[in-house]
């Protein structure tokens, strides 16, 4: 028979090993590697039960065992001094409390998913795992956040393989009780509940689950409560599940329901309620109107709280391509988003800070990204070059510009260290280096010998084959019961062989089956009995992605063929766990997505970190990265006549590269039979690499660059009881109203002979009509620079202009001014230039921010 519902009734522990709940409890456990092991010689059965899960094992627990451990003084002590470390990690001033001046004391980071540890299956992929790295390298390094998100009953979900290769999914419920999650309560013991009003007299009321992450709260609501009725109770159903208008509720209780529980949690923890808001993706962008009606409620109007919102928010898209973009038909946003549910806002407010009320834009739809950026004044991409195409997909917002000076900047993604460097490399790194830390490793100084590194390697490799082994005849087993599994079971992959690993989320654009090109030219790589080569490979396609599920399928189909069984293995679904031993254990980490279609793509940086080389197209973080000497660069075919032969001339160079390249170097040994240019290799990627790709670093660029200037702008305008805020929101509009009148009355130059020579100077005035606005408001600009032949300035640059008269200015009466700058020429070729102006303002980002330029006649943007 089948149980309706299964819980995890948790042991009570003796006060001598008492430790061990909150040394569960804190997720901190899952990168701190003495905890870990802890748990591990608690019950080592269980452990690899429960694939390391300290509160199922302790769940697990049986009377004997407690009693014996509970008598143990040397695993108590153990306990103690874990717990004492912990307390200490958690108390002590760490990288932020040592910053300057004046600093947030909360920050509130909004994410739809969290992946901090396969034992919490709250998570799908790349956002995710981000997101769960984000909040580690918050707490080491002291950043004071606060994490909001929801909380999924059954998660992603669970991915099996049916005979014929066809990916099946499960969705098994997950208790929480059974997770290192506890509810927030109020005084009276309650669960703590937020309510959301929604249409028809009907309301969401949802709980608050809190995980412990390291020193970061994170905070998971839960919709399945009885207060709801039946459908309401599965909005936290599943991650990325149902239609329209189930994901538009979600992320109404993510954003708005966000909000309202960081309020109560702050109020029943006593803590600091976030004085800046970061969002991760415009899932959440909903909290942002949460944010507006609350400030309205204190009295503000709605212009001027818009402006306290964005000068607290910052925004991260992980989107390239608009598609990826949640849309939502108006009128579903009108049924939902009412006064009841947003005092203070209005349909028509609401409507038009989601509309794409440009050119080619629907007008019909609201649209969640636009959302996001309009309530954000801090903006970024996840690589260099996914900041590129951000600005060229969001252009539209700001009109006359080009995308280059979009105000979307890129912090490129890193991950957290300790969490995905494997034990074995940083057991050899504290001996060797004593840290594994990256940014005290010191991989090409003699420390450390070719051959430690190459044994490393070796140690790693066997690692992965041994897990792909018993995680294939686990999978086999599931669907065969107490069958004997077929003998290739015990002999898949050879544990010598260069091994080639390839695992993320299966949409189209990622390329799964771009290896499989040029099938028999694979085999041939494959089947080299001398030079063997061999591919580990998993990963999950979205269950409405049916083109994803047929890749999976042609991949299995062809790794089954005789001549290929046991060189090419599918791991069935995909999760943290697995991809810790794939990112390790494979030489090669295989990415070949669209360019310039992968954000980030930090599935490499994770291999990097243990050093696996990189063969990848140059897209995302090795974009930027790839200098040559760390890895393989797969040329793109940008230019080819369609997808067709674009994948062909890939596939080709990606096998050309293999071949010629990879196996060459791998397998070129020495006297000692190690592969010297092959160690050399992984010893500079290492090297060069290793502190770059650290989620350390990213979060000391956001806090610099985005946290502590959202904290000063805020104060700022919040100050006087939103005075500032009510100035700025009254200047943009009278600027607003304005502008039109601004015209670039004509512009002249001298200073240079007819022929102009390198090095002499260009004298450039212009007579500028500011209309009723001031000088102090308006900054003139020439910009200049390499022009083609059609006129079009490359690489501009921008030089001030300077007024040369002054006028007694009046306010709201028209005046014209005369502006001057001197240009250099520096270089030979071709130039070209063009007068702006722009609106000025100290509470501005960028003088793009309000997305108003006027041009001299005649410049393209004129």
């Amino acid at each position: 028979m089948k149980a309706i519902r299964k819980f995890t009734v948790q042991p009570v522990l003796p006060d001598s090993i008492a430790t061990l709940e909150p040394l569960a409890i804190n997720l901190r456990w899952s990168w701190h590697t003495p905890t870990q092991q802890l748990f591990q010689d608690l019950s080592p059965a269980a452990w690899d039960e429960y694939n390391g899960d300290p509160i199922s094992i302790l769940g697990s627990l049986t009377a004997q065992r407690i009693a014996e451990v509970s008598s143990d003084q040397d695993f108590v002590s153990r306990a103690n001094q874990l717990k004492e470390e912990l307390d200490h990690y958690l108390r002590e001033p760490r990288w932020f409390q040592s910053l300057t001046g004046n600093v947030p004391t909360s920050i509130a980071y909004f994410s739809p998913e969290f992946g901090i540890t396969s034992a919490v299956p709250q998570y799908s992929g790349g956002l995710g795992i981000l997101a769960g790295d984000h909040l580690k390298s918050a707490s080491d390094l002291g950043v004071p956040l606060l994490a909001v998100g929801l909380f999924y009953r059954s998660g992603y979900f669970s991915q099996s393989i049916s005979s014929d290769g066809w990916q099946q999914e499960s969705y098994p419920l997950i208790d929480p009780d059974g997770l290192p999650l506890r509810l927030v309560r109020s005084p009276d013991g309650s669960a703590a509940k937020v309510t959301l009003a929604l249409s028809e007299g009907r309301s969401l009321v949802a709980r608050i689950w809190k995980a412990k992450v390291g020193r970061v709260d994170l905070l998971l609501l839960d919709a399945d409560v009885p207060e709801n009725v039946p459908e309401l109770r599965f909005v936290t159903d599943r991650l990325y599940g149902g239609g329209g208008e189930h994901r538009l509720l979600q992320e109404l209780l993510l954003g708005v329901g966000g909000v309202r529980a960081l309020s109560l949690y702050c109020e029943l923890s006593s803590r600091q309620f976030p004085q800046v808001f970061h969002m991760n993706e415009g899932h959440a962008s909903f909290m942002g109107l949460e944010r507006i009606s609350n400030l309205i409620g204190d009295g503000l109007d709605f212009d001027s709280a818009v402006e306290i919102v964005r000068s607290q928010t910052v925004f991260t898209t992980h989107t390239p391509v608009a598609a990826g973009i949640d849309r939502f038909d108006n009128s579903l946003i009108e049924k939902y988003l009412n006064a009841d549910l947003l005092p203070g806002l209005n349909s028509v407010q609401v409507l038009s800070l989601g509309a794409e009320d440009y050119e080619g834009g629907n007008s019909e739809v609201f649209n969640l990204a636009l959302l996001g950026l309009r309530l954000s004044q801090r903006a970024n991409g996840v690589s260099k070059l996914h900041g590129e195409v951000s600005r060229k997909l969001f252009w539209q917002l700001w009109p006359g510009f080009d995308s280059a000076e979009v105000p979307i900047s890129s912090i490129t993604n890193g991950v957290h260290a300790p969490t995905w460097i494997d034990d074995e490399v940083a057991k050899v790194a504290i001996e060797k280096f004593g840290s594994a830390e990256p940014r005290d490793t010191k991989w090409l100084s003699n420390t450390i010998s070719d051959e430690e590194v190459w044994v490393l390697r070796n140690r790693l490799r066997i690692k992965l084959v041994e897990y792909a082994r018993g995680r294939m005849l686990s999978a086999w087993k599931s669907q065969h019961g107490h069958a004997l599994p077929p003998r290739v079971y015990s002999s898949l992959l050879n544990p010598e062989a260069l091994t080639i690993g390839f695992a993320r989320r299966v949409p189209t654009y990622k390329r799964l089956t771009l290896m499989l090109q040029d099938e028999e030219r694979l085999k041939s790589i494959l089947t080299n009995k001398e030079r063997p080569v061999q591919f580990v490979i998993a990963g999950k396609s979205h269950p409405a992605d049916d083109d994803g599920k047929r890749m999976i399928q042609r991949l299995i189909a062809f790794a089954k063929l005789p001549e290929i069984r046991g060189k090419m293995v599918f791991l069935p679904d995909f999760d943290m766990a697995t991809g810790e031993r794939l990112y390790s254990g494979a030489d090669i980490w295989l990415n070949n997505p669209l360019r310039p279609f992968e954000a980030c793509g930090t599935s490499g940086m994770k291999a990097t970190l243990n050093g696996s080389l990189n063969l990848s197209i140059l897209d995302g973080w090795w974009a930027e990265y790839f200098d040559g000497e760390n890895g393989w660069a797969i040329p793109s075919a940008d230019t080819a006549g369609d997808a067709a032969e674009r994948d062909e001339l890939e596939a080709t160079s990606l096998y050309d590269l293999i071949e010629h390249q990879i196996v060459p170097r791998f397998y070129d040994r020495d006297h000692q039979g190690i592969p010297t240019r092959w160690v050399e290799t992984i010893r500079h990627s290492l090297a060069t690499l290793g502190p770059e790709l650290s989620a350390d670093r990213m979060l000391r660029q956001y806090t610099q660059s985005c946290y502590l200037p959202a904290f000063e702008s805020s104060v700022d305008l919040l100050a006087n009881d939103g005075k500032n805020a009510r100035e700025l929101a009254k200047w943009k509009r009278r600027v607003r109203e304005n502008w039109p009148k601004i015209n670039v009355v004509n512009v002249e130059s001298g200073g240079i002979d007819a022929i102009p020579e390198v090095g002499e100077t260009l004298t450039i005035r212009s007579e500028i009509d500011l209309g009723s606005l001031s000088s102090s408001e308006v900054r003139v600009e020439v910009v200049h620079g390499r022009a083609r032949s059609e006129g079009e300035v490359l690489d501009p640059e921008s030089t001030q202009m300077q007024p040369i008269e002054t006028t007694n200015e009046t306010a709201h009466e028209s005046k014209t001014l005369k502006y001057s700058t001197d240009i250099q020429l520096e270089t030979a070729g071709s130039f070209g230039y063009t007068v702006r102006v722009l609106p000025s303002h100290p509470g501005l980002s960028s003088f793009a921010e309000l997305g108003l330029v006027t041009y001299a006649q005649g410049s393209d943007h004129a």
